[in-house]
């Protein structure tokens, strides 16, 4: 019964006319059959008595070709998303966002340029200058607060945008809490302009090209007055500022 099945089977292949007998012997050793017969008949039986598994197995084998245009177009878009804004951007932002911007680096840029004209190294221009950085910070964080809760800001009222937002005032307040060492506190400050910057230029996105340019100069410019204040302080002699006294 066994024999006759698969010879129906056979049959129903397409084989019912090979003339070599069904025996004990494998089918493909006798003298009519070639490898590439044998091949076939072992891949159409298999087939036929186990179509699913073969059929699973062809799927994995026979993949559609990989569209390597649409990888390097995804790659792109991911490069262009992190591009570093360009500096000439600034040429576009309003006037008065750059004399405002720009004038608010003269405390910075003034307490080490006082100190290197006269050598000097004065405690209460330093305060100052670290007191007045420290607002700074914190109105970076406060401008980024604003900038999300209007309705149909590109920066949406979440968790990331406001609670970061409010990180650079705690900085700021920790540096405030350093009034009796100047240089720790000037250290917290250049740190919480170097994390706001990194913020608005990474992680917060929103902002227009300009105003990421106007940030990345002034920040650097006010990074590098206080830094210049750290190294007179180890360079000039400490001297008391001498206030004119009014009657």
């Amino acid at each position: 019964m066994i024999r006759h099945d698969f010879l129906r089977r056979l049959k129903m292949l397409g084989f019912a006319s090979c003339p070599t007998p069904i025996t004990r012997v494998p089918i493909w050793k006798s003298p009519g059959w070639t490898d590439g017969t044998k091949l076939e008949v072992v891949s159409r039986v298999s087939s036929f008595l186990n179509p699913s598994r073969w059929t699973s197995t062809n799927r994995l084998l026979c993949t559609s070709p990989i569209n390597w245009a649409g990888l390097r177009l995804c790659h792109s878009d991911r490069r262009e998303s992190k591009e570093n804004i360009s500096l000439r951007a600034i040429i576009g932002a309003p006037k008065p966002a750059l004399y405002v911007g720009f004038a608010g680096l003269i405390p910075f840029v003034s307490a080490p340029l006082l100190m290197a004209t006269t050598q000097s190294f004065y405690p209460e221009v330093a305060h100052a200058q670290m007191v007045y950085g420290a607002c700074i910070v914190s109105f970076l964080g406060g401008a980024r607060w604003g900038f999300a809760i209007p309705d149909g800001s590109p920066a949406q009222p979440d968790w990331v945008n406001l609670g970061n937002s409010v990180v650079p005032s705690l900085i700021a307040w920790l540096a405030l809490l350093c009034r009796d060492n100047v240089v720790e506190g000037t250290t917290v400050v250049i740190m919480g302009l170097g994390l706001s910057l990194y913020y608005d230029l990474t992680l917060l996105p929103g902002y227009p090209d300009w105003f990421k340019a106007m940030r990345t100069v002034l920040t650097l410019v006010a990074t590098f007055s206080l830094v210049t204040m750290l190294i007179l302080k180890k360079l000039c002699v400490e001297k008391k500022l001498k206030l004119p006294i009014t009657v």
